[in-house]
């Protein structure tokens, strides 16, 4: 199946680009998205959402999900 995983700020220059198509298993959950574009464990936080609505790293996806992944937002 396949999942858009989009990248922002940090991410998106820590990956090389800010949105990718990611072929995955049917049984899929964030974290597989992520290390499928990765090769690695997200190992900093990193904030998740699938179609608008924030998940975390166990969250199943299915097929045609929209996956954002971006760092925590701070203010001053």
């Amino acid at each position: 199946m396949s999942v858009n995983a989009r990248f922002f700020a940090s991410l998106k220059e820590r990956v090389g680009h800010g949105s990718v198509s990611v072929d995955v298993d049917e049984a899929s959950c964030v974290r597989d998205v992520w290390y499928a574009v990765t090769g690695e464990g997200p190992g900093e936080e990193v904030l998740v959402a699938i179609n608008k609505e924030y998940a975390d790293f166990d969250a199943a996806v299915v097929d045609g999900d929209e996956v954002a992944f971006f760092p925590p937002i701070t203010g001053g």
